[in-house]
């Protein structure tokens, strides 16, 4: 078994991350397909990502928040051979607050007076880290089911990746915080209650009739639910360290990316999480850093202009040799800078490799990968059979 194999066989939930544009939705999709070409039981692919990448790189029309499953067939049509399932599924968060608000409500009466409020939804949706909240409840949710063997999770770029981490207790220094009491203090302070009336009048005049006492409204019987949603962020902070959860970062080995993976992975540790693996993507071979391809190019430039653009001209057929001269010269006497490159991302990589048990890496593949057998392709450089 290869290291990835190992990995993803001995955790239950497996958590994507890096900054945005490394690729990590897609390399999220073929740890999906590695797990399942491997080993036997059920795979779910959860993304929190907004831009809804997840669906076409599996090639499905649409993601929801109800995990579906890719058609075994769509494995066949692409000559993919899996023995688990692969399922998928994106947050929906309105539903993901009707759940929670349904889940934590003391009483029927608590429950439907927050769902009926008039700002709930407006203030639901503005919420600061509720999208990262819920993506935590979702994953405690589906965890406690046990329906999946192995849940991987594609996070928000890699800065928001961590307020995904700290949202749960972001979410228990809310219930203590000094804004809550404030919001909520008219309510339990009679003398307050009597003192503000000519503030809450003119703020009536100017932002409309009982606007701040609806916020009022609604966060009094958000704090009845406290005991609620303290419990359930715990419990939530408690599974981000469990030994059956690791985190694979992913980055390409640029300058900005390699760095923002860094500090991505030092951040893990001193969180006490598990760094399962760096997944450095679109890697040139580092074989272009030697001093065999060094070679190879400068008598590729000597060549250039004789009988090897004859024969490259022949075999290419409708290209004229004086055009596959030029084209030759020019990619020999730019090799240099490719080289140069190289040995830079050689460097970067093995910096990373110092801070994870298990580095990775997959690289450039020609177009953009939406389908099946293109996310096999690079579940196969992932598990090193390709």
């Amino acid at each position: 078994m290869s290291d990835l194999d190992n990995l993803l066989a001995s955790r239950e939930m497996i958590l994507v991350a890096g900054s945005g544009g490394v690729g990590k939705t897609t390399i999220a999709a073929a740890l999906g397909i590695a797990a399942a070409q491997r080993h036997k039981g059920k795979v779910l692919v959860l993304t929190v990502d907004p831009a809804r990448r997840l669906a076409s790189a599996l090639g499905l029309e649409e993601v929801g928040n109800a995990p579906v499953r890719i058609d075994p067939d769509a494995f066949a049509a692409d000559g993919v051979k899996v023995r688990g399932e692969v399922w998928v599924a994106m947050l929906d968060t309105k539903a993901g607050w009707d759940e929670l608000i349904r889940r934590h409500a003391p009483d029927v009466e608590v429950r439907d007076a927050v769902l009926t409020n008039p700002l709930y939804q407006n203030i639901t949706s503005r919420f600061i880290h509720s999208h990262e909240y819920l993506a935590m409840e979702q994953l405690h949710d589906l965890h406690a089911t046990g329906e999946f063997d192995l849940v991987i999770v594609d996070t928000p770029p890699s800065r928001n990746a961590l307020s995904i981490l700290d949202a749960p207790s972001r979410m228990i220094e809310f219930f203590g915080s000094r804004l809550l009491r404030w919001l909520t203090v008219p309510y339990r302070s009679r003398l307050f209650t009597v003192a503000s009336r000519p503030f809450y009048q003119v703020a009536d005049r100017v932002l409309g009739s009982r606007f701040l006492q609806d916020i009022a409204d609604f966060f009094v019987l958000f704090q009845a639910m406290e005991s609620g949603f303290v419990r359930r962020a715990r419990e939530v902070e408690a599974l981000l360290v469990d030994p059956r959860t690791a985190f694979i970062v992913v980055t390409t080995l640029e300058t900005a990316p390699s760095h923002e993976a860094r500090f991505l992975a030092q951040s893990l540790t001193a969180r006490d999480m598990s760094l399962g693996a760096i997944v450095a993507n679109r890697v040139l071979p580092e074989e272009l850093a030697g001093s065999e391809a060094a070679t190879s190019a400068a008598t590729l430039l000597e060549l250039a202009d004789g009988e090897l653009a004859r024969d490259v001209a022949e075999t290419l057929g409708g290209v004229s040799v004086k055009q596959t001269s030029t084209v030759l010269t020019q990619v020999a006497a730019r090799f240099d800078d490719l080289a140069l490159v190289a040995a830079r991302e050689s460097d970067r990589r093995s910096e990373l490799a110092a801070l994870a048990p298990v580095m990775l890496s997959v690289p450039w593949m020609s177009g953009d990968i939406h389908d099946v057998a293109g996310l096999a392709l690079m579940a196969g450089h992932l598990r090193g059979t390709d």
